[in-house]
């Protein structure tokens, strides 16, 4: 497997005066004549906003417009959103175009809680509300510390689900540090999750974390792609998000194969200390991954292409 990286596609500074830094965790819908990639942007009190950018959908580097302003309200004093929306996964169901978020808030102990929201759109992707004022996945009597990065496939009659669960809080270095792991959910409405507790596939690095897995089926089996990094120097060190892969026959069973993932870190630039956040859509006869670069996408995000092989 090897993908051809195209290069950047935006960066956010200071645009509308809001959207200060970052292009965090891009999630792409296509659409019939342009793809919609979503993202997260802050502004300078570091508090998260979600909005979204259209691009051409034969040359996915060409911008066709900037939306003005966030998509997603913050919650209320209190609520699990207060201080931050990052989307994580788009798609259509029933005629509308639903959008699962992260939500998060600042803590007192460790720097923040995080849960996974849910909203639709009746237009097409412009303009969301949110289907409820908490969250789709919360706390468990076994999952306590987190619940990110939900993504699903329907398949068989149900929704097949995966999401990054919080293990532990690590103090290093002075400061708390969050580890999580990816797990497998069902349902049946998008809502009601059943949650089995078990991670889909062992870690390779000591104290390590994944997240935001995005899945495909090609060539006659499932394929994932997700981020995973180290604790000790993750913030653009040798600790920082790469991108993993995994494949799996049934949605259920993974095996991990890291080294066959096909892209990694440039030698220099915008993406040559992180590739984080990958969202893989196939875009007519194209398959491309959206990732961001540095800095958790301090740096912005671009996007490659799966090279097909001649046998498949």
């Amino acid at each position: 497997m090897r993908w051809l990286k195209k290069g950047r596609i935006f960066t956010a500074s200071g645009d509308y005066g809001w959207m200060n830094s970052h292009t965090q965790v891009p999630t792409a819908l296509v659409l019939d004549d342009r793809i919609r990639v979503f993202f997260s942007t802050r502004s300078e009190d570091g508090m998260s906003r979600t909005t979204f950018i259209d691009l051409d959908i034969d040359n996915p580097a060409r911008v066709l417009y900037l939306h003005h302003e966030p998509i997603l309200e913050f919650g209320e004093p209190g609520m699990f959103d207060e201080h931050g929306t990052i989307p994580n996964h788009v798609f259509w169901h029933g005629g509308r175009v639903h959008l699962f978020y992260v939500g998060w808030s600042r803590r007192q102990s460790v720097p923040y809680s995080n849960w996974m929201g849910m909203a639709v759109s009746d237009d097409g992707g412009t303009t969301f509300r949110k289907s409820f004022k908490g969250p789709i996945l919360d706390r468990t009597p076994d999952e306590v510390h987190s619940a990110t990065g939900l993504i699903c496939q329907e398949h068989q009659g149900q929704w097949h689900g995966w999401y990054a669960t919080g293990t532990q809080w690590l103090q290093i270095d002075g400061r708390w540090e969050h580890t999580y792991e990816l797990r497998y959910c069902r349902s049946v409405d998008l809502v009601n999750w059943t949650r089995p507790n078990q991670p889909i596939f062992p870690n390779r690095l000591p104290n390590e974390s994944n997240t935001r897995p995005t899945v495909i089926l090609m060539d006659g089996k499932w394929h994932m792609w997700f981020c995973y990094r180290g604790t000790q120097d993750f913030r653009d060190g040798s600790d920082s998000y790469r991108i993993g892969y995994a494949w799996s026959p049934d949605l259920l069973n993974w095996e991990r194969e890291d080294e066959q993932v096909g892209i990694t870190v440039s030698d220099e630039g915008w993406d040559s200390a992180m590739t984080a956040y990958p969202c893989v859509v196939a875009v007519r006869d194209r398959i491309l991954m959206f990732y961001a670069g540095n800095g958790f996408g301090r740096a912005g995000f671009g996007y490659a292409e799966l090279v097909r092989e001649p046998n498949g």
